[in-house]
């Protein structure tokens, strides 16, 4: 535990300064307290986590595993034949250039309020640090332990599932963690763009209405919830990448 010492009280005095700033600002509308905040969290604990946050977590699942598939079988894709990555990498680059604010609506547009335009946003965000790192991963083989098993009579495929795989594990993790916060943030800014229900549209709401700690209480919860998942991707890591040192 004593590790978290220090991110615990930089946590705490990040908290304390905002307290004093939004006592110092006395306007909750504009800046809420962290108590004001945790006070509205409980205010609203019934419509959060019995609507909203199911309803978000739906979307950021659904987006995170299709992006988790479609990463993997592009990394894979690039790797195994030198030409589509030649045609691939720019494209997926490419993608990531498009602002996320102007193609949500269109794609709120196309397939209306339900979860696929949500989604889509959501996988649009995630889809590419996965293929890119796992990508890197698989890159990052020695040329050297390539040419030692193919003079022990290894196949492409060995190489790739004895040595371009388990370097490619850590790489993995990495890009899950980042991917987590980047799925969640999707499926907010699709709610808050269009939705009827979510995290996202439940603070936009909280917004129309001036309640500044109503806005930040969704916002709140999604950091948890995000911190949480990344938290257990942690332990699922140590456990599953048994030859690395401490994490």
């Amino acid at each position: 535990m004593k590790k978290h010492i220090p991110a615990a009280m930089v946590t705490l005095f990040l908290l304390m300064l905002w307290q004093g700033a939004a006592m110092g600002v006395n306007a909750a509308y504009i800046l809420p307290s962290p108590v004001q905040i945790l006070r509205r969290l409980w205010e609203l604990r019934v419509p959060l986590f019995t609507v909203h946050l199911p309803a978000t977590m739906g979307v950021t699942a659904l987006g995170l595993l299709i992006s988790v598939a479609l990463g993997l079988l592009l990394a894979v894709s690039m790797d195994w034949n030198e030409g589509l990555e030649k045609a691939l990498y720019p494209v997926i680059v490419a993608s990531q250039t498009i602002p996320t604010t102007a193609i949500a609506p269109l794609f709120i547009l196309w397939f209306g309020y339900g979860i696929w335009s949500k989604v889509l946003v959501t996988i649009l965000m995630t889809f590419f640090p996965i293929a890119i790192t796992v990508f890197d991963g698989l890159k990052g083989t020695k040329r050297e332990m390539e040419e030692l098993l193919l003079t022990y009579g290894a196949t492409k495929k060995d190489i790739f599932l004895k040595l371009k795989l388990p370097t490619a594990l850590p790489h993995f993790f990495s890009a899950i963690k980042m991917s987590v916060p980047l799925s969640v943030i999707g499926a907010a800014i699709a709610e808050w763009l269009g939705a009827q229900k979510g995290l996202g549209y439940f603070s936009k709401r909280m917004m129309t209405q001036l309640d500044g700690a109503g806005v930040f209480a969704p916002v709140v919860l999604l950091s948890l919830v995000a911190m949480v998942t990344v938290g257990i991707i942690t332990v699922i890591e140590k456990r599953v990448i048994r030859w690395r040192k401490e994490l």
